[in-house]
């Protein structure tokens, strides 16, 4: 098929689980053909068959983000399948949970590879496409671990920051250059994802996220919103806002706060799923959809995103309160006058 000139077109880097393949299923369902990029055949498969069973074109290519060769040819053959790509979405993730010390180098190389690396090839796959037609967004799904460190996952915390200061710097450049080209951040809260049972741990007990949690759905559908809407940075839920502002006036308080909670608060000791093979050098094998483990605890609405999705209504709707608070208040006060 041809893409026409209608077709939107939008790419999401670990798309076939978790955050992404939730992104996946939004974008389909808003209208957009998606192209998904990720390393394991069956949840790209999945992936494709989701876009398609709501009516739009799919497509699928098994690449390692850190390979930016390999990102760059995923790149070209979307655009020959699907047409130019208009949102483009960094979302894969690899990561290992551990105290610092007991991490090995290699593994810490390997995730800040795909975490940190994965968003610089993405980028540069979009931009090089994007800048030359003055058109395009490449969005960031960062995380309230960008702006805040936490213990066990050093390496991952690491990537965020850097990608946090990498991508000012890109949207500086096209600043100069005058281009209308947007890059865009999205910072999630806790999120129940796949990630949690297939994440290489060192720990004694099952790794959880930080409550409180939220679905996936949560953060893919503000990430649909930036996506038609662009805005240079959003932080979804409340807790993520807290982490975010808390860090900046408390952030010694923080850390003594998390060096007694935050190893505890990251395991799940009656938790009985057993983990998958992690994935952090190779794709676990299976289609394993959005959710994970913690659908009981998970949150299906933040109430900052419901507020800020119907921010437009609320002050229309204030803003005629308003108006006709002072239209009685006149009409009483002529009444009174008379």
């Amino acid at each position: 098929m041809k893409k026409t000139h209608t077709s939107r077109v939008a790419v999401v880097t670990g798309g076939s689980a978790g955050l992404g393949r939730a992104l996946v299923r939004e974008l389909a369902d808003r209208g957009w053909d998606v192209a998904v990029i990720a390393r394991g055949a069956d949840g790209l498969a999945g992936a494709v068959a989701d876009i398609e069973k709501r009516g739009r074109r799919g497509f699928s290519v098994s690449a390692d983000v850190a390979d930016a060769e390999a990102i760059d040819k995923a790149a070209s053959a979307i655009e020959k399948e699907l047409g130019p790509i208009d949102v483009w979405v960094n979302d894969a993730m690899a990561g290992v949970f551990g105290e610092f010390l007991e991490v090995s180098p290699a593994d810490y190389q390997r995730a800040t590879e795909v975490n940190y690396l994965g968003f610089v090839n993405g980028t540069r796959a979009a931009l090089s496409r994007m800048v030359p037609r003055d058109h395009g967004q490449v969005i960031q799904v960062g995380s309230a671990l960008a702006h805040r460190g936490i213990p066990l996952q050093s390496a991952y915390c690491g990537a965020k920051h850097a990608i946090k200061g990498f991508t000012e710097s890109v949207v500086t450049e096209l600043g100069h250059r005058g281009s209308k080209v947007r890059v865009s951040e999205v910072d999630m809260p806790a999120l129940n994802t796949i990630q949690f049972n297939w994440v290489k741990s060192l720990l004694p007990h099952h790794p959880q996220p930080v409550p409180p949690i939220f679905q996936p759905e949560v953060g893919a559908r503000v990430v649909a919103d930036v996506a038609e809407r662009p805005r240079k940075r959003t932080w979804v839920a409340t807790s993520t806002v807290a982490t975010i502002v808390g860090n900046r006036v408390a952030s010694r308080a923080l850390d003594w706060y998390l060096a007694r909670t935050g190893v505890d608060g990251q395991q799940a000791p009656d938790l009985k799923e057993p983990m998958l093979p992690n994935n952090l050098y190779e794709p676990t094998p299976g289609d394993h959809g959005a959710h994970g483990a913690f659908d009981d605890e998970a949150h299906a609405i933040a109430p900052q995103v419901w507020l800020h999705r119907r921010r437009r209504f609320i002050y229309a709707g204030a803003m005629a309160a308003a108006a006709v608070a002072m239209s009685t208040l006149a009409t009483r006060k002529v009444a009174s006058s008379r």
